[in-house]
């Protein structure tokens, strides 16, 4: 077999006509060249376990101008002495490639644990982060190579802070499950450790000048029949009822108490949950066609089926009525403003809206003390008035 020094110079000179050639280095014992009849040119380590007579291995190291002749000797010795420790190198090669990727189990653990056990718009969630943030860049790696500096890298370069948490968030999970399953060591979370950004939470309430705007823009788009009518009566509903998008597109009529005047949702992101019906709330639901065979109130374009999505038609509502600032959900803010504005205690305001910890109900409070101030404004003024009339009459008095 050919010998001599590997080189840029030596391997572009070497070539094979009818079948693989090899080239082994002269110096590093081991260090070879394939170069195949179609010129496909690899740099290789061989070596022989258990002396003379042990079985010949390989171990290919990379392609000749993907890797360069020196970078591939670098390589060549330490293989060389991974093999003069007494380990195989060609074995753990192989057991690495045996190892699952992230993204094989992240579709396990979509479909074992997330679809099994959580809500089906968590699950939602989890994939469309997947998709766009964790799949793109670390599907194809071994899940036990993945380290914290993968997972930082990951989290910085995405630059919505708030997805940049929530993905870590799923990521977390995910690491947590693979080692309740045996696939990462324990403790070996690579999520652990990394700061989370800092969240501004949006708080954007309509003001009753801005509610009559968004009252308008609906009575005109019901009017002149530019929108469903199913998608005017969502937007009305949530702003009356201060319930969440996904319990007002997912209503069914079976869930509609007309006789107790409330919603009762078996399931939402709280569990099961009663909605209180105010007149009118009542009333839309009402005055709303059922269509025959469809179960959902808010109805889609689909037979059977309901509305998906209300951003399109929201969009061209909040801009007729100047409120390009507004999203779907500042709409259930507006209904609690309303509610701390009129004097309603921030109890009663969480049990409204469903929230299950008194901390999430207790952004309101700064508004709660809106009554308490008109309360002490009028309380001021009568005693104002109290002192200024006893002053005017002590002068009266001495005139």
């Amino acid at each position: 077999m050919p010998t001599g020094h590997i080189s840029k110079r030596s391997v572009d000179a070497f070539s094979s006509e009818s079948k693989d050639s090899y080239l082994w280095d002269d110096e590093l014992g081991g260090f070879g060249l394939k170069v195949t009849p179609a010129g496909r040119k690899v740099y290789l380590v061989q070596y022989r376990l258990g002396g003379r007579k042990g079985r010949v291995r390989r171990v290919t190291i990379g392609v000749h101008g993907r890797v360069t002749p020196e970078q591939a000797r670098v390589e060549a010795k330490r293989l060389l002495g991974i093999v003069a420790s007494g380990d195989d190198p060609a074995e753990q090669k192989q057991q690495k490639k045996d190892r699952p990727t992230l993204g094989q189990l992240i579709d396990l653990f979509l479909s074992e644990h997330v679809d099994a056990k959580l809500k089906s718009s968590t699950a939602t969630e989890y994939r469309r982060l997947c998709r766009l943030y964790v799949t793109p860049t670390l599907r194809r790696r071994s899940v036990t190579d993945i380290a914290r500096s993968d997972i930082a890298r990951l989290h910085l370069a995405i630059e919505s802070p708030y997805q940049a948490n929530r993905t870590l968030a799923l990521l977390s999970k995910f690491f947590n499950w693979c080692e309740r399953y045996g696939y990462r060591p324990d403790s070996s979370n690579p999520c652990r450790h990394i700061e989370k950004y800092k969240e501004q939470r949006r708080e954007r309430f309509l003001s009753p000048v801005e509610l009559a705007r968004l009252g308008e823009a609906l009575a005109e788009a019901e009017t002149n029949k530019t929108t469903s009518p199913y998608v005017v009566a969502a937007l009305r509903l949530l702003v009356l009822t201060g319930a969440r998008l996904s319990e007002i597109l997912t209503l069914k009529w079976s869930y509609v108490e007309f006789d107790n005047i409330l919603l009762r949702l078996p399931d939402s992101k709280t569990g099961a949950k009663v909605i209180y019906l105010n007149a009118p709330a009542l009333q839309i639901l009402t005055d709303l066609p059922r269509l025959e065979g469809n179960p959902f109130v808010i109805c889609g374009k689909r037979e059977g089926a309901r509305l998906i999505n209300l951003q399109k038609p929201w969009r061209r509502i909040r801009e007729a009525a100047g409120l390009e600032d507004v999203r779907i959900h500042d709409l259930r803010h507006s209904f609690a403003s309303v509610a701390a504005g009129s004097g309603q205690s921030l109890p009663v305001i969480g049990a409204l809206l469903g929230h299950s910890q008194p901390q999430t109900t207790a952004r309101y409070a700064h508004l709660a003390a809106d009554p308490l101030r008109a309360a002490n404004d009028a309380i001021g003024g009568r005693i104002a008035r109290s002192l200024m009339a006893s002053a005017m009459k002590r002068q009266s008095g001495q005139k």
